[in-house]
């Protein structure tokens, strides 16, 4: 009976015998995930040094994904772009707040009045055939005397592996650090960002196809969406990550805001209009992320939304 079980893995799937072992290590001030010896993910814990010395202090920061590359070892993010300096692979911050009638951006750094703060690596894990880890984060009010602590946050990242994609599952939970709530008035930005490649950057460098059919930036941008394709060309190959959306989340589908000029990309239900996020109450956000190489197929972006539909 074993023989014959072992036969029929061969032949139906040989890629679950013989698949990398997906592991996850703290590496300095960064946690690494590899399948085998290839690098999936970088996640920057506490903040790691700028990487060009004209960057203000104003951004140095940790809490983010500092890097995600493709099975074929494309690169598709990027961190630090000379255009944005505060967008990084993939983070999570507001950007337009009212908070104790202040106003912290906790999006755009270089203008000093918020912030997002590593705190703690809570947990790091490798179990049937997946890798991931626990992260806790504060939001810091800078405009407030002295600085005063907004939200708690915490990220569960956890990463498989099929050989043909890596699959990224993202959720963050937020709640109040004190007893007056976080106000998000109506804006185009914020949440869950991805800012892609440099290779991308330009109108006609980044592409794009969403649910919905859309390809053009500025049809796509505002649009509702259950997930969304981003990609282009890495040293003339074509790969890309397509983003998910679990249907869970507040004022799913959510809106989104794709930039006419960079590779990036947001879930920003706030769009729809004004929100808080109050004491005693969780703001969970859950997103999936499957990195490709090749070009986006629509058919198996569906398939791929319906399987984590179900997840609960």
């Amino acid at each position: 009976m074993k023989f014959v079980t072992i036969f029929c893995l061969l032949i139906c799937a040989p890629s679950l015998l013989f698949a990398d072992e997906v592991t996850a290590k703290r590496e300095g001030k960064q946690m690494v995930i590899r399948s085998g010896e290839k690098e999936i993910l970088r996640y920057q814990a506490e903040p790691g040094d700028l990487p060009r010395p004209e960057i203000s202090q104003k951004f140095i920061r940790g809490g983010y994904i500092q890097s995600i590359h493709t099975p074929a070892g494309k690169l598709v993010t990027d961190d630090f772009p000379a255009d944005h300096l505060h967008h990084h692979g993939v983070w999570s911050p507001w950007t337009k707040t009212e908070f104790e009638g202040r106003h912290p951006d906790f999006w755009n750094m270089g203008d000093g009045t918020g912030s997002v703060e590593f705190v703690a690596l809570n947990d790091v894990w490798q179990k049937d055939g997946k890798a991931g880890f626990t992260a806790r984060h504060q939001f810091i009010d800078l405009s407030a005397t002295p600085p005063k602590v907004v939200l708690l946050e915490t990220w569960e990242v956890g990463v498989s592996t099929t050989g043909e994609t890596h699959v990224i599952d993202f959720t963050s939970t937020q709640s109040c650090a004190t007893p007056s709530p976080l106000k998000l008035p109506e804006y185009h930005y914020g949440g869950f960002g991805f800012r892609g490649n440099a290779a991308w950057n330009g109108p006609a460098n980044c592409e794009f196809l969403s649910a919905s059919g859309l390809t053009d930036r500025v049809k796509l941008n505002t649009s509702r969406e259950r997930w969304c394709w981003v990609g282009g060309k890495v040293d003339g190959e074509t790969c890309g990550v397509t983003i998910l959306c679990h249907p869970a989340n507040f004022r799913f589908p959510q809106p989104v805001r794709a930039n006419p000029d960079q590779p990036f990309f947001c879930f920003a239900p706030q769009q729809l209009g004004e929100m808080e996020i109050v004491p005693g109450e969780k703001y969970v956000a859950r997103y999936r992320l499957v990195v490709a190489d090749g070009k986006p197929d629509a058919k198996a972006a569906e398939t791929w939304w319906q399987e984590y539909a179900k997840v609960r």
